[in-house]
């Protein structure tokens, strides 16, 4: 016997395991579909058995879990329809572009026509749709998973296992096809609703609702830029042979990931140098304005163009647009009534301009600080002023918006926005998210400097996606450039730091459920030495040690 307890607080006891389909009618009526159950925090398929005594919460198509679970059986769905009417063909997930994954389909041999063939393939997962099919998970040997991989062309998935080496693998099964993700998936496909594939670049776009209209796709809105930066790193991946997880492994396993981590490095900085000559090759520019998502690497990207342009003769000021906060009382507030500092209205603009406005005319001014124990402003005694040399670089998540910066006319002004956008996969069919790569940043960097535990930051995680939202991916267009802060071997050194935090999360903790889910992502790294990661690099940022002071 074991009890299972209901989120309005009933308690019901079980004689014998059972699944969470089991348990839809013991739930009140949901705003939205059920698609997973969070079962002491970890988050359950609804076909999965539950044999203990448990808290259960449902989890619906209108929260971000749950559309990443229909997300997720969607791209089985699209794997399992392309082998079935090209299985001569490899495809292979990238990165996500609105609401839509970007995947490629690869043979040397292959005379796969997109405007015909794709739609055959969309129109055969809308079959497999309609027909409701069962999505399985059955455990295969460790050396029949190898096996299936290699014999099924998907040779990321095969070199990813290679340095996993479970003795038993958990697959997923739809019809005759199986494959391999890492997260819950739809107990069958007539869960899914609509979707699209859409032709684009060298390849195509799975398309699918957003989480909050989870019944309707939104309109296609393209960011050429930011896939344009993808593109590059990703054919840069290709050259340097390591464009998944498994080749990265793999050099960690042969002793040659010191070089790796170099060459990286190397090609990060001189990307920036070129961004530094871009600035130059304008007489007119005075302000550069970096912005970018949290944990993309701001003030080390400043710091580090700022001595790229010292290189080219220039005297740079870096100065952080955190200086500017009003203070929590005059912070306006969010709709549940508590300080919005993600807005820019938390910003004193006009002191800003008033200020920058004086520099550019010749003027000297004292620069702002802000204390963010007592969340006041100070001046510390600061001054500067602007010569013919001179340039000012801001960085602040509201650099692209126009709004910050009113009366500096436009020729002043050179935008950067900050991506971290790895060009890893896992392996063929599962991609490796940049919310992901920013969120292990920061779990390391609060745990470092700031005295907060993973779940602290996980906890805020959802309001700081909801800032970058509404304030920093409006705006990216706006940018003169972007600039990728993501370097391809990263994860691994976080691993090191992110594991002992995660693992401090409480099943008791809502929080788990993410921390848990973060955890098996990073099982499938090999860690990489902290040493390796030299001091300037902006990896140094969120792990500690770097050349570079923040303060």
């Amino acid at each position: 016997m074991f009890s299972i307890t209901f989120p309005d607080g009933t308690c019901t006891e079980f004689s014998s395991p059972i699944t969470g389909q089991t348990l839809i009618p013991y739930f009140e009526p949901l705003p939205a579909p059920l698609v997973a159950m969070r079962v002491n925090n970890e988050l359950y398929s609804l076909n999965r058995c539950i044999d203990v005594k448990a808290r259960v919460e449902p989890v619906t198509s209108a929260t971000t879990e749950g559309s990443n679970v229909s997300r997720r059986t969607l791209c089985l769905v699209l794997a399992a329809a392309s082998r079935e009417l090209f299985p001569e063909l490899r495809l292979v997930i990238g990165h996500s572009l609105g609401y839509g994954y970007y995947y490629t389909l690869e043979s040397a041999n292959s005379d796969f026509n997109y405007a015909e063939d794709l739609k055959k393939i969309e129109h055969r997962m809308k079959e497999m749709i309609r027909e409701n099919i069962p999505v399985e998970t059955q455990y295969v040997s460790y050396e029949e998973a190898l096996d299936l991989f290699r014999d099924s062309n998907q040779t990321d998935t095969w070199k990813l296992l290679c340095h996993i080496s479970k003795p038993r693998m958990l697959i997923n099964k739809l019809n005759n096809y199986r494959d391999l993700y890492f997260q819950p998936l739809l107990p069958s496909t007539g869960l899914l609703s609509v979707f699209e594939l859409r032709r684009y670049g060298e390849g195509f776009l799975l398309r699918f609702p957003p989480t909050s209209h989870p019944n309707e796709l939104a309109k296609f809105e393209d960011i050429p830029e930011l896939f344009e930066v993808y593109r590059q790193s990703k054919k840069w991946g290709k050259l340097v042979k390591v464009s998944s997880v498994g080749e990265l492994n793999e050099l960690v396993e042969k002793r040659k990931v010191k070089d790796y981590v170099e060459v990286t490095e190397t090609k990060q900085n001189k990307t920036l140098a070129e961004i530094a000559d871009k600035i130059a090759e304008s007489s007119s520019v005075k302000v550069v304005l970096i912005a970018g998502p949290s944990s993309s690497g701001k003030t080390t990207t400043s710091k580090k163009l700022s001595m790229q342009l010292r290189v080219l003769g220039y005297e740079p000021t870096v100065i952080s647009l955190d200086d500017y906060y009003r203070g929590v009382a005059n912070t306006p507030l969010d709709e549940e009534g508590k300080p919005d500092f993600e807005c820019l209205e938390a910003l004193d603009i006009e002191l800003l301009n008033e200020l920058l406005m004086k520099l550019f005319n010749g003027e000297e001014v004292e620069l702002p600080g802000f204390d963010f124990k007592t969340g006041t402003r100070k001046f510390t005694g600061r001054r500067l002023k602007m010569n013919s040399r001179s340039l000012l670089i801001l960085e602040g998540i509201h650099g692209l918006n126009d709004k910050l910066t009113p009366l500096v006319p436009q020729e002043y002004i050179y935008r950067i926005y900050l991506s971290a956008l790895t060009p890893l996969n896992l392996d063929d069919h599962n991609r490796i998210p940049t919310s992901d790569n920013r969120l292990l940043r920061r779990i390391v960097r609060d745990a470092q400097f700031r005295g907060k535990g993973a779940a602290g930051t996980i906890a805020m995680w959802s309001s700081v996606q909801r800032g970058e939202r509404l304030h920093i991916f409006p705006y990216q267009d706006k940018a003169n450039v972007m600039f990728n802060t993501a370097l391809d071997y990263e994860l691994s050194v976080l691993k090191v730091y992110a594991e002992p935090l995660l693992r401090a999360v409480r099943p008791t903790e809502s929080e788990y459920t993410e921390a848990s889910r973060l955890l098996t992502f990073l099982n499938n790294f090999s860690p990489i030495p902290p040493s390796y990661v030299p001091g300037q690099s902006i990896i140094r940022e969120f792990i500690g040690d770097s050349d570079f002071k923040y303060s």
